[in-house]
């Protein structure tokens, strides 16, 4: 038998994970209190004020021409590589497969939905939002240019507010949302606003993105985060309803079929008759009764009778055995005997 000292790093680790409780006595779910409130409010706001600025051509436009024109991947040609990949943890495919990993066997620990249908109702929320907006404002990027100290809105383009930097605030972000303490829900916090934060600035240093872009985005991103409380309910809900869908579908495949109706049994068949439980519930084998027909009581006329060993076989009608020859000869043959003693 393999012993906890015997085994590798790996499966230490799984064995870890088996000594946590499988679903928690109570579930911290956020709720929608007073200083999130003012957090969205105050939020919003920087997101309403961040557009105003670029729509109107302010500083901040100026501001966001001046940067491209530094061109920090020129500056800064050694952290190139490095860049390109870091930039991938904003981006939607690759981190929303990963943290869904990662709530999914969160979601098959604790027996809760909630880890995946809170991911899938952030994400939702982002592609809508993010999206509409992207469309709406429709502003080109700086390799895309037209008008040097122009905004570039409603040229047709799709980058403001920076999506990769919305999605990294959102993905990494719903981790923080969904720890379980509050230690790990500052420490997560802190992570994913550092990881958010650089991926925003890798958008600005590879020049994809405008410095205005990527404000938005954050301030896009923290918006959603702050309004999943008004989704729990509606999230609450959906996973009933699953659950519920889940046990009929199970009661109905674990159910047992009606009993096929008796099949009509032929004359002169044998019937199976079943005794009655007894006393321990156990219930005696089956005996086989063969069925007669329903005749009249029989009566004896009076005189003297044979004997049973006198008389002749007769064979049985219906009966498929042959009568007994050498049986019938000999009773036969006796009978004139006994006559004429």
């Amino acid at each position: 038998m393999r012993t906890e000292r015997n085994l590798t790093r790996l499966q230490r680790v799984f064995a870890r994970l088996d000594r946590e409780p499988e679903r928690p006595a109570n579930i911290d779910v956020p709720k929608m209190t007073r200083h999130r409130v003012v957090l969205f409010t105050a939020t919003l706001a920087f997101y309403l004020a961040i557009v105003w600025a670029v729509a109107i051509t302010s500083w901040l436009v100026r501001f966001d021409w001046q940067v491209m024109f530094f061109r920090p991947y020129q500056q800064w040609p050694e952290i190139h590589a490095f860049l390109d990949y870091y930039v991938v943890l904003g981006q939607r495919g690759p981190t929303a497969v990963m943290v869904a990993a990662w709530l999914g066997w969160r979601s098959w620990r604790q027996h809760t939905l909630r880890p995946l249908l809170t991911l899938g109702a952030s994400l939702l929320l982002l592609n809508v939002t993010v999206g509409a907006a992207k469309l709406g404002m429709g502003r080109l990027g700086p390799h895309y240019a037209i008008t040097i100290g122009s905004n570039e809105m409603g040229l047709g383009g799709d980058i403001f507010p920076s999506g990769h930097t919305a999605n990294a605030v959102v993905t990494w972000g719903i981790l923080a949302y969904l720890a379980s303490t509050p230690r790990a829900r500052r420490w997560l916090s802190a992570l994913s606003a550092v990881t958010s934060l650089g991926v925003g600035l890798t958008t600005v240093y590879l020049g994809t993105h405008w410095l205005s872009d990527v404000l938005l985005g954050w301030a896009a991103g923290l918006l959603i985060l702050l309004a999943l409380p008004w989704c729990e309910p509606l999230i609450a809900r959906a996973e009933a309803w699953i659950f519920a869908l889940r046990d009929l579908v199970r009661s109905r495949r674990g159910g047992t079929a009606p009993a096929p109706a008796p099949a009509p049994t032929p004359v002169g068949a044998p019937v199976m008759a079943t005794r009655p439980a007894t006393v321990d519930g156990e219930v005696p084998a089956r005996e086989t009764v063969a069925s007669r027909p329903n005749r009249a009581p029989a009566h004896l006329a009076p005189g003297p009778h044979t004997a049973r060993s006198e008389r002749t076989p007769v064979t049985p009608v219906g009966s498929r055995r042959p009568p007994h020859a050498a049986r019938a000869a000999t009773t036969a043959s006796a009978r004139p005997l006994a006559g004429g003693g």
